[in-house]
């Protein structure tokens, strides 16, 4: 993770309470890519927001097979566990032991292109988790990890090491790390704007007046 391009804490701290509704309609602003299609909630908190700490899986070379999830000590607190399985629904690559582990350790939540297991044990932790569905058979001797900290992609966005990962009950995105600053300043300029539409039109205003009134039809156009 690159501290030096990483947004201040003033304004982390803001972007920590963006929907990603708000942040998706920033990025598409700057059109950039990064909402990851697919993969939703299973269990636990519904809300991550971190840095990644990505994880790619191949399928297992039986002749020197390797392990499946003990990069988990190496994960800082506060970071989100990206898990990129290629896709894959037949076997899962996160559980139970994993969940509570992770919940203790303050890491912030798992993402996984891909499916994960023991939901009960995740929601009894709180843990926040989200993949592309739940399935019981286990990814042991069946995949193995082959890269810790590269690029990965959650479908067809790309992961990098660092790159905030943000999720709600809506779905999960990803913010490139160096374009973070300027995607949150975005989000957190549309929310003012779109309170001020919200506000007009209680007080009285027409909807389709107060959102011409604060160009709500262009909030998502470069250069407004």
């Amino acid at each position: 993770m690159d501290g030096a391009s990483t947004p201040a804490k003033s304004l982390l701290d803001a972007a920590r309470t963006l929907s990603t509704a708000e942040i998706s309609d920033a990025l598409d602003y700057f059109k950039l890519p990064g909402s990851a299609l697919g993969i939703g909630h299973q269990a636990g908190k519904p809300r991550i927001f971190g840095q990644a700490f990505t994880v790619a899986f191949v399928p297992v070379d039986t002749a020197t097979p390797g392990t499946v999830g003990d990069y988990l000590d190496d994960v800082p607190n506060g970071a989100v566990a990206v898990l990129d399985n290629s896709g894959r629904v037949d076997c899962t690559v996160w559980g139970g032991i994993m969940s509570k582990i992770a919940e203790h350790r303050g890491i912030a939540g798992t993402v996984i292109n891909g499916v994960c297991r023991d939901t009960a044990e995740a929601q009894e932790a709180n843990y926040p988790l989200y993949a592309r569905g739940r399935f019981m058979r286990t990814g042991k001797d069946r995949v193995q990890v082959s890269a810790v900290g590269k690029v990965i992609s959650l479908g067809d966005v790309r992961v990098k090491p660092g790159d905030f990962v943000i999720a709600d009950a809506d779905g999960v995105l990803v913010v490139p790390e160096a374009r973070a600053a300027e995607v949150f300043e975005r989000a957190l300029l549309t929310r003012e704007v779109e309170g001020k539409i919200l506000g007009a039109a209680l007080a009285g205003t027409a909807l389709g007046e107060a959102r011409r009134q604060f160009g709500y039809h262009t909030l998502q156009r470069t250069g407004y």
